[in-house]
């Protein structure tokens, strides 16, 4: 496996973008983003996950995070990811008004026959493709990219505009989720 994407430095602050096996647009609904957000917040308060900046796709979010606890980063996205995966399936299968529902759960259980850490379904791609932000340039970067994510694929006008996005914290209003800002 390559050493390209890990997390090597505990305390650093990184790009990651969790990714919906074959790019499936769940994220299109918002009983699914708020179950993505609650666990996010969840983290926050009981793992120690600190939010920079962060968005979400209709089939992958983006984030810049770091930690302030002993738990590491990759222990906190994993078990994020656990969750979301049992949370966000559970939801589909529930949804009556799901029109997509059997399509999605025979492709999850698809990849999750392929996968031996599955058990039933796989919902997330495994790797996170951590990015370590290690320079002040890197940083406006991904910040920008984050940002203008809705922006490019035609949801918004203005990064600001987008409500599942940190740009509103970062132009002085409230967002969705706590958010440490980025100097």
């Amino acid at each position: 496996m390559s050493n390209k994407y890990k997390f090597k430095n505990p305390d650093g602050i990184y790009f990651i973008s969790p990714t919906v096996v074959d790019w499936v647009d769940v994220f299109i609904r918002t009983i699914y983003k708020e179950i993505l957000l609650d666990s996010i917040r969840y983290c926050q308060r009981e793992k120690g996950l600190v939010v920079h900046a962060w968005v979400i796709m209709s089939s992958h979010f983006h984030m810049i995070v770091s930690r302030k606890s002993d738990t590491l980063l990759e222990e906190i996205l994993r078990d994020m990811k656990k969750f979301t995966s049992f949370k966000l399936l559970q939801a589909i299968k529930e949804n009556g008004s799901e029109s997509r529902q059997e399509w999605m759960l025979k492709l999850f259980s698809q990849h999750g026959g392929k996968n031996s850490n599955n058990s039933k379904f796989q919902f997330w791609q495994q790797d996170n493709h951590p990015v370590e932000l290690s320079t002040n340039e890197m940083m406006d970067q991904r910040l920008d990219y984050i940002h203008n994510n809705p922006v490019e694929a035609g949801y918004v006008e203005f990064p600001e505009e987008y409500l599942y996005s940190s740009a509103r914290d970062y132009c002085g209003r409230k967002g969705l989720l706590d958010v440490q800002l980025l100097e």
